[in-house]
């Protein structure tokens, strides 16, 4: 498996209760299915996954599985602080019909997480995996570093087919590129550099952003792949604002604000996460208004 293109990570809703609503999910799958995107990612980081338990995790990928058509990806998060349950979520995922797994690193004993102690958990996941695996890295969240040297043996996993590099620092970027095996896919999982990344090298992205403006993501990622710069870097800089404020900005709730001006319910965040402030709201209106006067 080589993935190529944008996905689009998906929140999960939550009704007023905090209780979990497919039926909004199913309801707002259609908008995302309708657009370019590459395929989708369920229960990563903006779909609150360490909100949910397995039985929920399990309801949430049988619902997207339904709702993904043939010719699209459906990636599942199945990270999990021990390498056992991280195995059997894998191998749940994998039942319920997932093409690939997203696997973020562990990160609660952040002072014993070596790189010997990623190369073993990620190995047992990757040998146990019915799967294709996707090493995550997200150093902004977790406090923890998965190192381009580790991801360069990593890669050579039958099993272990790319990676999702959330940082924004291109220069690990580009050594994960160069290090990796040929086969291996470095996704990006920042909208705010992806035209960077991409000069960088990799291979597409998975952005909180792609699920509010899919085309807009999907038409960077093609710029730069026709040789486009000058093009490419009006449009990183047009959607800057916007990719900020989602993603450092305000999270999980500014996404789904932001969503639900766009006609998507996704639903509320679940506690004890909240809702996005008033003052968000304006910020994040403000930059999709911006944003769809360029692009309308």
């Amino acid at each position: 498996m080589h993935l190529n293109g944008v996905f689009a990570p998906l929140p999960t809703p939550f009704d007023q209760s905090g209780a979990l609503d497919l039926a909004r999910f199913r309801h707002a799958m259609p908008a995302w299915v309708k657009s370019p995107l590459t395929g989708f990612v369920v229960l990563g980081t903006n779909g609150e996954a360490g909100l949910l338990d397995d039985s929920e995790s399990a309801a949430v990928i049988d619902a997207a599985r339904q709702e993904t058509p043939a010719g699209r990806l459906l990636i599942a998060g199945t990270a999990r602080e021990s390498t056992a349950h991280a195995v059997r979520a894998a191998r749940a995922a994998a039942d319920l019909g997932v093409d690939a797994v997203l696997v973020r690193t562990p990160c609660f004993f952040k002072g014993q997480m070596t790189t010997a102690a990623f190369e073993r958990h990620y190995t047992a996941v990757a040998d146990a995996s019915p799967v294709p695996v996707l090493l995550y890295n997200f150093t902004a969240a977790t406090g923890v570093n998965l190192l381009p040297e580790a991801v360069a043996r990593l890669a050579t996993h039958p099993n272990i087919v790319g990676i999702k590099e959330s940082g924004s620092d291109i220069a690990q970027i580009a050594d994960l590129v160069a290090l990796a095996h040929p086969n291996f896919t470095v996704l990006a999982g920042s909208a705010s550099t992806f035209c960077a990344a991409l000069t960088a090298g990799v291979s597409g992205g998975i952005l909180a952003l792609a699920a509010v403006i899919p085309d807009a993501c999907v038409r960077l990622f093609t710029l730069v792949r026709e040789g486009d710069y000058d093009a490419a870097r009006a449009l990183q800089r047009q959607i800057l604002p916007l990719a900020r404020l989602i993603s450092t900005g305000h999270g999980v709730p500014g996404l789904k604000a932001v969503l639900a001006m766009r006609g998507i319910d996704a639903g509320l965040p679940r506690a004890p996460l909240a809702p996005a402030t008033d003052a968000a709201v304006t910020a994040l209106h403000s930059a999709l208004a911006a944003f769809e006067d360029v692009f309308a």
